[in-house]
């Protein structure tokens, strides 16, 4: 795996995790349903855990 597609699987997958974070708490400053925050919240958590794995993954194939 090259040095570029690596950095660009992990821009992808932190600006993933940026934006349902933005997202929430932009739902949460304007009062919206909790409902919504919520299911915003445990989004961000699975797509941090994605992120992780993205990311172990790019750096295990640069080490080889």
């Amino acid at each position: 795996m090259s040095y570029a597609t690596g950095n660009i699987f992990t821009a992808v997958a932190l600006g993933l995790v940026v934006v349902v974070l933005l997202a929430g708490l932009l739902n949460m400053m304007r009062g919206g349903r909790s409902n919504t925050s919520q299911r915003l919240m445990r989004l961000r958590v699975i797509l941090q855990f994605a992120a992780i794995i993205v990311m172990m993954t790019v750096l295990y194939f640069r080490g080889h």
